[in-house]
This record gives C-alpha cells, structure tokens and sequence, in this order.
C-alpha cells in the first residue's frame, strides 16, 4: 500500500527529502520570514483581540463577494492604497494564492507573461493551471527583457512579473523594470512578499525605495506573514484591474474572506511600521552592516543567501547551528539551483546574537 515509496526513497537518496519540525522556542529565530519581528509584539497582538471583542463576529463567514466582506477588510485595503499610493485594493487568503489569482486571471488567450526565472513557484504554477502563454528571462537581465518585449508584436497585452527582493538570492528588482514596462505597454506585477516591510523610505517596499510614481500598469502584490506579523495577502492596482480581479479571480471569488483577526493585526502592524519607520530602518541598517562585517555579504534587505552547493551538507550544517542554539533555514534543489543556508538578519533577534551566528557561520565557509 506504500504507493509512493519509490519516490520517496529517490528523495532521501538526493537530499531533497522534507518533513515537519515543531518550533523550537529556544532555538535563536534566523530562520523566519518574521523580519521586523512583530510576530512577538504582544502589544499589537492584545490592541487587536480588543477592537475584534467589539465586533458581533470573529470570523469572516464567507468569501469577499457573499457576506463575508467586512469593515475590517475595506478599512485595512483603504489603509493599504494611502500608505502606498494605489487606487484601490483587495486582501485574501495568502502569498500563494495571490500570485495565482494575478497569474490565472489576468493572462488571456493572445496574451503573453514575460517571467523572471526566480519568479516565486506560486507564479509558476500559476502559468500551468490553463493555457498561459509564459516566457522566462535571465535573472533581472533587463536587455533581454527587453529584446523579449520587442519581439513580441503581434500580442494582445504584455504582462511582467518580477519580485521586490527575491526570495532565496535576496536581491532588488532592476529599477529598469518600470521603465520598460511603460515603454512596451506592458502591465507590471511586482511580487512584495519579501520586500514590503523592509526597504523604502516609508519601508513599503520596492516602489516606494525606487520613487516610482504609481500608474495603471502597476500592480502591488505584497503578503502579511512577513514583515507584518500576521497572515494573508493583498493585491493594489489601479480601480479597473481591482474591478477585473474580483471579477475573475478564482482564489477571489470562491475562497473565504480573510480571517478578521489576522485583517486586524495586519493594520495594526501596518500603523506600527508608518509610525516607526526611522527606527525600524535604522536597525535594519545596523544588521546590514554586521552581515557585511563579519561575512563580507551585501545585502538589500535582510535574507542572507550563503552558497553551499550540497543538499546534504546544507542539512549537516543546519542541525549543527540547531545544536548550537540557532534556528537557519537549509534551502535545497530544486527550490534553489546551488543549495544555501538562508539566513534572516530578523530583527527581532538582537545584533549580538546576529554577529555571533556569522562569526559561527564563517566556520563553515
């Protein structure tokens, strides 16, 4: 009855084989998503419990467009368009699912998706549910790009997806990226899972760090189990794309509404982060500063992509720093092409315990 053992044991064998951990509370985090370490904030946590405990409901019921949008959702989607510069907004269920709602619904037949090969897997599939017409681009090649944008006459609309800061090497989107999108015409979809939250003047994430003037053809996708503590997702775009999305966006229209609290706690952290953004910026500054101290890395958020190139070492040095009381995350292929030991200078771990895990990492370097 083993169906799959065949399959399994060819895992095991790569190193590509995974399971489920239970959290380690003890372990010090460097291994979360969690980046501005409100996760832990009790405060935003309890201001969210009261203002839920006034509300006759505490969950959402239903989908957005069958009785389950509620004030919470409209007033953190209004919030969201203020503190970004977009029209108009929707939240729902996560990262994933948004990426396939933009994916799926917005290329149509004579349409083409113009894709970043570290495009997130979300993205990805999403081009394989239907017959998306999809072509992928070296990483942030912006000539090729745009040599690809070029040939492409005869296409009904041109649509770019690239990520804020991707997600395994860390790095920003080519600030080229909007430009060519204006000159071709094409609408522009920028993944922000990893950068709102993280880079910006505002710490909104890339269109905010690069001054870019929203437009029709932009869209902001971001995620709320990152840098915001919470969970969920958003999409901002212009009034018509919005129209467009809860229209025909299947993870829109046929998926409950986001849960209450987590709408809730994503506006507080959203509040939180407009509030105290110098302070925030300033300790991202510092544990950017310890990273390129210590293991001569730049980076431009706070992923910290370290190249092992070996799915089994990486594992090996994964419990290692687990035995020393640290938490990394050990990232293998085929997720990444060379396999990494990703670290999250988070803050809410402290600077020291940050130049500690690096003076230890140096070791296996």
């Amino acid at each position: 009855m083993n169906y799959y053992q065949n399959e399994l044991k060819a895992l095991r064998k790569a190193g590509r084989y995974r399971e489920r951990e239970v959290v380690d509370e003890s372990l010090k985090d460097f291994a979360s998503n969690d980046y501005l370490g409100l996760a832990h904030n009790k405060e935003l946590h309890h201001q969210t419990c009261s203002e839920l405990d006034k509300i006759p409901v505490h969950g959402a019921k239903a989908s957005l467009l069958v009785n389950g949008y509620h004030k919470a959702h409209r007033d953190f989607e209004r919030a969201l368009c203020v503190a970004n510069g977009f029209e108009d907004g929707v939240v729902l269920g996560s990262g994933f699912n948004a990426n396939i709602a933009l994916i799926e619904a917005l290329c149509r037949k004579g349409d083409i998706v113009f894709m970043d090969e570290l495009y997130h897997a979300s993205g990805v599939l999403a081009t394989n549910l239907k017959d998306v017409s999809v072509v992928f681009f070296s990483h942030n090649d912006m000539d090729e790009l745009d040599e690809l944008l070029s040939r492409c006459k005869d296409v009904k609309r041109k649509i770019i997806a690239v990520e804020g800061i991707y997600s395994m090497d860390g790095d920003l989107c080519d600030k080229k990226v909007f430009s060519i999108a204006d000159k071709h015409d094409a609408i522009l979809i920028v993944d922000e899972a990893h950068s709102s939250g993280v880079v910006g003047e505002r710490l909104m994430g890339v269109f905010d760090h690069y001054g870019i003037t929203i437009k029709p053809n932009h869209i902001k996708m971001g995620t709320l189990g990152k840098a915001y503590g919470s969970f969920g997702a958003f999409i901002l775009a212009s009034k018509h794309i919005i129209e467009y999305l809860i229209n025909r966006a299947k993870p829109i229209i046929y998926a409950t509404a986001l849960s209450l609290y987590d709408t809730i706690l994503a506006h507080k952290s959203l509040e939180y982060i407009l509030k105290n953004k110098e302070i925030l910026k300033y300790q991202i500054k510092k544990r950017q500063l310890i990273i390129y101290d210590e293991l001569d890395i730049k980076v431009d958020g706070l992923i910290v992509p370290i190249v092992i190139n070996d799915n089994k070492k990486v594992m090996q040095i994964k419990e290692s720093l687990k035995q020393k009381g640290y938490a990394v995350g050990g990232i293998r292929q085929p997720t990444v092409p060379k396999a990494i030991i990703r670290v999250i200078a988070r803050l809410g771990e402290s600077e020291d315990e940050l130049r500690k895990l690096s003076n230890i990492l140096k070791s296996y370097l």
